[in-house]
């Protein structure tokens, strides 16, 4: 039996990571001190605190280290700065043959292969301490570990997002895509339900979700039309607006998600151009994450989505898609006609953190779009 004493990690997240790595580099390992003994390691267990923790077997028969100490400096470095310089951890490693394995071992001798590298050891530690992780094989990562990220321009941009995974393929084949470009010459012009909202003050949590600033409202908002009930659920914002006007962009649109009882969503788009400041994008802006995946909650009851709203709440009615993966269909869609207005600096400190955040428009495909008149 061998004892390695390691410094301790902060979390129990440490023994998981140093469970998989140090099995890759140890199950091969032949015993050094007994040339006699060709039998491989196979089992290696981690005993800390007097609580034994078994991480299973392996049948390879090469070694990637000599010795214990080397081991212990390969899984050190794996882990980089997920180790506690001020506690220790206490490693057993143990040649006894588990009960029930009855896989016989290799004796031949052959390459070392991947999961005996340091290459893979730093990949297993890297992903099982939070840390991007760098694949053995391909030799690169995107920083993400195996999860694909859409993003709005480059490599993954709005030109691939159908074929980064299957459960996006609607947004290159989908017929009811959005956003759309408007042409008022097209529309079906008429009366229409006008949108009643019942919004009122509420509590809410700024988000920065890595694509947008996204407000989760809490609190009895909710709209009505075509005879359905639709609550508030979130807020975002893009840059330039996604919808278009014959052919025009604003600075910017703010999406209101709104979904029923029967899971059914509708948005209305609220078109922002430069001119005063908005109240509602003041508070919002204030409590602000800079950093993605960050959230701050706002004071109680400080958000009034009416402060959002135009005077003439007239607008542009479709049936389209979320805008971003997965580009789910069936989405009611509401362009308010009237922009609102927020100030410069306000424009400025959104676009800082997403310069340009907007899908582009998608074919028409023969859908009717209706304007309110």
């Amino acid at each position: 039996m061998r004892t390695l004493t390691l410094p301790q990690p902060r979390s129990f997240t440490f023994l998981h990571g140093l469970l998989l790595c140090g099995l890759g580099l140890w199950a091969g390992t032949t015993r050094a001190n007994d040339p006699a003994s060709e039998k491989p390691l196979e089992k290696l267990e981690i005993l800390n605190k007097k609580k034994l923790i078994s991480a299973g077997t392996a049948d390879v028969s090469t070694t990637s280290a000599a010795s214990p100490k080397e081991v212990g400096k390969q899984v050190r470095e794996a882990l980089g700065s997920s180790v506690a310089p001020n506690k220790k951890l206490t490693l057993v490693v143990s040649d006894k043959e588990p009960a029930g394995h009855g896989t016989a071992p290799s004796h031949s001798a052959a390459p070392t292969p991947p999961q005996s590298s340091r290459a893979y050891i730093q990949a297993r530690a890297a992903a099982l301490t939070g840390h991007a992780a760098v694949t053995a094989q391909a030799g690169a990562s995107n920083g993400h570990g195996d999860e694909v990220h859409w993003t709005y321009e480059g490599e993954n941009g709005p030109q691939t997002w159908g074929r980064l995974k299957p459960e996006f393929n609607l947004c290159a084949i989908g017929k009811r895509q959005s956003p759309i470009n408007i042409e008022e010459g097209n529309t079906l012009l008429g009366p229409a339900e006008p949108i009643q909202f019942n919004y009122t003050p509420s509590n809410a949590t700024v988000v920065n979700n890595g694509h947008t600033i996204q407000v989760d409202v809490q609190g009895d908002n909710a709209i009505t039309v075509r005879g359905s009930s639709y609550r508030l659920v979130q807020f975002h914002f893009h840059s330039p607006s996604e919808e278009q006007v014959e052919y025009k962009r604003f600075a910017m649109v703010a999406h209101l998600v709104h979904k029923n009882d029967e899971g059914q969503l509708a948005v209305v788009a609220v078109l922002l151009e430069q001119g005063t400041a908005n109240p509602l994008i003041d508070k919002v802006w204030t409590y602000m994450p800079l950093d993605a995946n960050d959230r701050v909650r706002m004071p109680r009851d400080m958000l009034n989505m009416n402060e959002l709203l135009p005077a003439d709440q007239r607008y542009y009615q479709f049936m389209g898609s979320l805008t971003t993966p997965p580009c789910s269909e069936g989405v009611l869609w509401m362009v308010l006609k009237q922009p609102v207005q927020l100030s410069k600096s306000q424009f400025r400190l959104f676009t800082q953190l997403y310069p340009s955040n907007a899908r582009p428009v998608q074919p028409l495909n023969g859908r009717p779009v209706r304007e309110a008149q």
